[in-house]
């Protein structure tokens, strides 16, 4: 096999998958409006100090928090999973919405920053938010394409990304207790 064409079969595959998935759901959403709505579930045993045993599907994976926050430090903390998923679903999205604008990615690599002020966090201070107060991403991305070409995909992508919205805007959100009384 040719150098060329061993380089350019992981971008024909991707844009096969994108072509499939995307015809998938337009045909899945144009017979029936209510498929297009997606329910994700998990579910977290407290496990350790503080740390969490997450099940998503048929995924798990270990949520901690470092030792001055009263963790092992045996993974990644619930802020580092946000800002993966973050990052993540970025990726995600900066690939669909090239293939549909027709752009070539050479290369996506992006890094995301978050200040907490953990103030809010331990109730020492009521007026400091005990989330996070900023979010920084850098999208470092190389390709043939015109500076001009790839703000327009950073626009879409910021516009569509499930987890950029969650995150820049808010959310509704419920809680249900169940004790065991």
């Amino acid at each position: 096999m040719s150098e060329t064409l061993l380089e350019t079969t992981p971008d024909i595959l991707r844009a096969q998958k994108l072509n499939a998935a995307g015809n998938a759901w337009g045909e899945r959403i144009a017979a029936n409006t209510a498929s297009a709505s997606l329910t994700f579930k998990t579910n977290g045993i407290a496990v350790g100090s503080v740390a969490t045993e997450v099940t998503a599907g048929k995924h798990s994976f270990l949520v901690d928090e470092p030792v001055g926050l009263a963790g092992d430090d045996a993974a990644a903390s619930p802020a580092e999973y946000a800002l993966g998923a973050l990052i993540s679903c970025q990726v995600v999205v900066y690939r669909l919405y090239a293939h549909q604008l027709g752009l070539k990615i050479d290369s996506l690599d992006i890094d995301a920053e978050a200040d907490l002020d953990v103030r809010g966090l331990f109730g020492i201070d009521e007026t400091v938010r005990p989330g996070f107060g900023g979010v920084r991403l850098k999208v470092k991305l190389s390709g043939p394409e015109t500076r001009e070409r790839y703000e327009e995909l950073q626009a879409a992508v910021d516009d569509h990304c499930p987890v950029f919205d969650i995150i820049a805007n808010p959310t509704p959100v419920t809680v249900e207790l169940i004790t065991a009384d």
